[in-house]
């Protein structure tokens, strides 16, 4: 996803690596205080880097309001959900991968809508000064395009699992 991953822990640098090797992180920082923590996310928010801090303790509650998004597990403590800017349910870390490829994707389907309305509209414009489109069809390629924007947004709801119906809903049966 060409995110650079670092781990900054208060664990022991044995832990710290053994972790990190599990997880293929190549910077690691161990036997970090909070305040360390927090001036290493301090130092990437003035080079202009983008930071997101994940952290679950009373520790990370600083780092966490210093980084450009703060990320508190759900399971964590209740000072560093309170100093988080978004808060994951549980401690499943691969949900922030996917929280993060969703909004990318977001992102990428608004930019799309927005400057292919602004492309049409522009061109409508041009083409309407100099009496080239004539009201009615200007009205129709408007529309048309702003359905083509609405059907581009719909990418983004969840895709419905086989079988399934619009609007229905699981329910779980206990035996």
């Amino acid at each position: 996803m060409n995110i650079k991953v670092v781990l900054l822990t208060g664990d022991t640098r044995a832990t710290a690596e053994a972790i990190a090797d599990q997880l293929g992180i190549v910077q690691v920082y161990a036997d970090l205080l909070p305040e360390h923590k927090t001036s290493f996310i301090a130092e990437q928010v003035r080079k202009g880097r983008t930071v997101a801090m994940l952290g679950d303790g009373i520790n990370d509650a600083p780092a966490l309001s210093e980084a450009s998004v703060g990320v508190a597990m759900g399971a964590g403590t209740d000072v560093a959900r309170e100093s988080a800017d978004v808060v994951l349910i549980g401690n499943d870390l691969a949900k922030f991968a996917e929280t993060v490829r969703i909004a990318r994707n977001c992102r990428r389907i608004i930019l799309q809508n927005f400057y292919g309305t602004l492309i049409v509209d522009t061109v409508g414009i041009g083409l309407a000064a100099v009496g080239l489109l004539n009201p009615l069809l200007a009205t129709f390629i408007h529309v048309t395009s702003e359905l083509a924007f609405i059907l581009n947004s719909t990418r983004l709801l969840a895709p419905r699992e086989k079988g399934e119906v619009a609007g229905s809903r699981k329910v779980p049966v206990q035996v």
